[in-house]
């Protein structure tokens, strides 16, 4: 089953912008895809909201960023985890390692 991270983040972001620096990186190498969603890239956006929203109905409680960890996000999607806000290469190394089956 291939996994693939979503990541919510705005142009706006300092934190987003930070973590951009290694996020996909990580996630390759972690055996996933990372798939960067700005919420001003409407049509990405509006691809993917539907995951974002299952997720956090009302959006409470979501960081910048928020990174779901998704199979199938075209189709019928299941979220296999969510890290949020900002942290260290390492630390977003480790958690997101930690989420994907069979490796932590």
């Amino acid at each position: 089953m291939k996994l693939t991270v979503l990541k919510f983040s705005s142009q706006d972001c300092g934190t987003c912008h930070r973590m951009a620096h290694y996020d996909a990186k990580v996630a390759t190498e972690l055996g996933t895809e990372l798939i960067n969603v700005m919420l001003q890239d409407t049509n990405l956006y509006r691809r993917y909201r539907k995951v974002l929203l299952a997720q956090y109905p009302n959006k409470e409680g979501m960081g910048w960023p928020t990174y779901l960890l998704v199979s199938d996000p075209e189709g019928d999607f299941t979220i296999h985890g969510a890290l949020r806000g900002g942290m260290p290469k390492g630390e977003f190394r480790q958690k997101l390692a930690a989420l994907l089956p069979g490796k932590a």
